[in-house]
């Protein structure tokens, strides 16, 4: 069986950002599905209050984010690649713009048009998390042919790439970019009403979309939370102390911090002791009586390391 544990649930866009990852990459994997809104009481013993989907899990290492899975993934897996035609930097860039501003914008759209038909407290809990407290969607519904213009201005950018029989964004094969944009797209098509009728502009757009849905999700296999928490409490990190000197934070080995997103989405300050602290990477020890001692990793751009 996989020692790749992935927790997340079925409906996730960003679960699904990594989830065509492995498909990329041929990966089985272990499937923990974990509630769509806190609480979430068989996660958190792993991440240590961190509450977003989704997480992977290696025995007692516990990667949180999508950017430091993906990363993860490709230094673990690294054939075939993310990146092919060595475009690793440039593609990480490209993420700041899939995974931050068009997935908001997209993330306003499909709560909006949907403010009267999903859950309250579900609607209430993403909106908090991405768009700030007190957030009224029915207000955002005001802007929507504004935020629909916006979308399909950028769906145009992806349509473009793709024409003259491209077959992925970077080349004949699929890297990260794709699995970038997809999931995107995956996220209007079955979260929208009107996404099918939008994407059905882009021709090109289209038939990529069908090349990679098609590669799949690699092969899973489902076991239960307790299960995986079984996992982390037979194992120990496989990750050596590595402190970046220069660092421009200049925190200490061992010192107690706390890791949050940059962004306020209310999410708890995750504690411990720093154990890793790299130019891309972060990871802390911390314990818990259902799992022992774990390490949490978090990626650097787009998270706050702060003594506690």
């Amino acid at each position: 069986m996989s020692d790749l544990i992935f927790h997340h649930y079925p409906q996730s866009p960003v679960a699904e950002k990594v989830r065509t990852g492995f498909g990329f990459k041929g990966l089985s994997w272990q499937s923990v599905e974990i509630p769509r809104i806190p609480p979430k009481p068989d996660l958190m013993p792993l991440t240590g209050g961190y509450r977003r989907t989704p997480v992977m899990q290696f025995g007692a290492d516990i990667f949180c984010d999508s950017q430091g899975i993906l990363r993860e993934l490709e230094r673990r897996y690294p054939e075939p690649s993310f990146f092919p035609g060595g475009t690793q930097g440039l593609v990480w860039g490209l993420s700041r713009w899939t995974d931050a501003d068009l997935f908001v914008t997209a993330i306003k759209l499909i709560l909006s048009a949907s403010a009267d038909s999903i859950p309250a407290d579900f609607a209430k809990d993403r909106s908090r998390l991405y768009l700030g407290e007190n957030v009224n969607l029915h207000e955002i519904a005001n802007t929507i042919p504004h935020l629909i213009s916006q979308i399909r201005a950028q769906m145009e950018w992806v349509n473009q790439r793709l024409e003259g029989n491209r077959k992925f964004i970077l080349a004949d094969s699929p890297g990260l970019p794709d699995a970038l944009c997809y999931y995107l797209v995956w996220f209007l098509r079955g979260r929208w009403e009107g996404g099918p009728g939008l994407l059905s502009e882009f021709p090109a757009l289209e038939a990529w979309e069908a090349r990679v849905r098609e590669i799949g999700h690699g092969t899973s296999t489902e076991i239960s939370s307790t299960e995986a928490l079984d996992v982390a409490k037979d194992a120990t990190t496989e990750f050596s102390q590595d402190i970046d000197i220069k660092d421009p934070l200049a925190l200490q080995a061992g010192q107690q911090v706390g890791v949050t997103p940059d962004e306020d989405g209310g999410d708890p300050v995750v504690t411990g002791n720093l154990h890793i602290l790299t130019p891309n990477n972060v990871a802390i020890l911390r314990g818990d009586e259902r799992v022992g001692q774990v390490c949490v990793h978090f990626p650097r751009v787009g998270y706050r390391i702060s003594p506690v």
